[in-house]
């Protein structure tokens, strides 16, 4: 199994947030930067990690490492 360290951030639109592109990082550390970096110009974002088994395509539960800001109702919960 390896570690996916990923960042998504949503836009409001609207009354709607609207989700843009997740974005991969290498480490939880730049998932993170990448996450406050986002902060200033997006209604919320959330960083997060996953074990993923690329050998039989299984995902565990996402843990959640940041939220900042406005998100979907249960999102990660």
């Amino acid at each position: 199994m390896t570690t996916a360290y990923l960042v998504q951030a949503f836009t409001q639109k609207g009354a709607k947030l609207v989700a843009d592109v997740v974005k991969p990082c290498k480490t939880e550390q730049s998932a993170i930067a990448t996450a406050e970096r986002l902060a200033p110009i997006r209604a919320g974002v959330v960083a997060f990690s996953q074990e993923v088994d690329i050998e039989t395509d299984t995902y565990d539960e996402p843990r959640v490492i940041l939220r900042i800001g406005k998100l979907p109702p249960g999102l990660f919960e």
